[in-house]
């Protein structure tokens, strides 16, 4: 089997009308291959129903085109949940994706994240708010996690950016469009420094029900999630219910009494989501949780048994050799990934965890310095 044959069968089954994601993993455990799910799915049609059965029998052949032309650009990637790489933390969501579609860096999904969401009609002190955690949180190494859309979303995304750090964006539309078109600057920036993620295919116009979808992808992906002004029919009020579910942290800005933007922030207090006024508090609950992802993302990329216990600084070679490069002036990624020899992402881990035990400190344009 080829990589082209694998992901042509990944493009005509992700498009398969009635195929949904339960199935579709349910099959791919018991034929651990794609190719070969295809070939089972196409021997069985009518389990699947008539619109199925007749695209498993004949695809369109131009819009798989289309796709695969999509996929062969620069940066574009169809991350599966076969691949080393697919984000772990998904995997304990209900209904996990079977696939993602990614415009950027796919290594950040790996990464401890906090989703920062809220209204698209936000107040100028709403988005002054998610700016300032959004800058805050970039700064200390998480990524920060929305959904691109007006408002809060927006503001977080381009505060990260600000910050000199990536930043991910979940689409409720294909990869290749861009939702609301006001953000089409920020979705390049986005693709550029961070990355885009859609479970959608390229061509997928926005839709009422993307949304709900694509905030259990936020919520999913991300230790925790921040809402910052959300009414009392939010869509920000979803993706607090399923990061609660997920068991993830929520937490809630409170606001005015007057300020029906507050009312949801306010719900969500009085249910026992976790009242938050300053960016440090968020940090010190979530840093546990983001040293462990650090430690499992290293272990995953050297491919051996976990080491030291999350909460202990590690002290393997690699750490000794990044805190020698280090020295005591600020040095970029690039400058220590070659003075080191390790990899991007091996490299962004273990600066996260020594920024989070206080022996790193990152600096503006995407600069480290060793705390001594």
């Amino acid at each position: 089997m080829s990589d082209t044959d694998a992901l042509r069968a990944w493009l005509v089954l992700l498009r398969t009308p009635g195929l949904g994601l339960a199935t579709l993993r349910e099959r791919l455990a018991a034929d651990r291959d794609i190719v070969a799910v295809l070939g089972h799915l196409r021997g069985s049609p009518t389990r699947l129903g008539e619109a199925a059965s007749a695209w498993l029998k004949r695809p369109d052949e131009a819009r798989l085109a289309a796709d695969l032309a999509w996929l062969d650009a620069p940066g574009h990637r169809l991350l599966s949940c076969t691949d080393a790489d697919f984000p772990s933390l998904l995997e304990h969501i209900p209904q996990p994706p079977a696939a993602l579609f990614v415009d950027g860096d796919a290594s950040l999904l790996l990464h401890p994240q906090v989703a920062i969401v809220g209204a698209r009609g936000a107040t100028p002190g709403g988005l002054a708010h998610a700016r300032r955690f959004a800058t805050a949180l970039a700064q200390a190494g998480f990524v920060v996690t929305s959904g691109m859309a007006d408002g809060v979303d927006g503001a977080a995304h381009a505060a990260a950016l600000a910050a000199d750090a990536s930043t991910i964006a979940v689409i409720g539309t294909g990869p290749d469009l861009v939702y609301p078109r006001k953000h089409q600057a920020l979705a390049r920036a986005i693709a550029s420094r961070g990355a885009l993620v859609s479970e959608f295919p390229p061509g997928t116009a926005p839709r009422a029900d993307h949304f709900p979808r694509r905030n259990r992808l936020i919520a999913g992906l991300s230790l925790g999630t921040l809402v910052i002004e959300a009414g009392l029919k939010s869509g920000s009020l979803i993706t607090a219910r399923l990061a609660g579910e997920q068991g993830r942290e929520v937490f809630a800005l409170p606001g005015s009494v007057h300020n029906p933007l507050a009312r949801g922030c306010h719900r969500l207090i009085r249910e026992g989501v976790r009242l938050v006024e300053d960016p440090d508090e968020l940090i010190e609950v979530l840093a546990p949780a983001a040293r462990a992802l650090g430690v499992e993302l290293a272990t995953r990329l050297a491919g051996s048994p976990p080491g030291p216990s999350p909460s202990t600084p590690p002290g393997d070679p690699e750490h000794q050799r990044l805190r020698q490069a280090l020295g005591h002036d600020p040095a970029t990624l690039d400058e220590l990934a070659t003075r080191t020899g390790l990899p991007l992402a091996a490299l962004s881990s273990t600066l996260l965890m020594l920024e989070l035990d206080g022996q790193v400190e990152s600096l503006p344009g995407n600069r480290y310095q060793c705390v001594c």
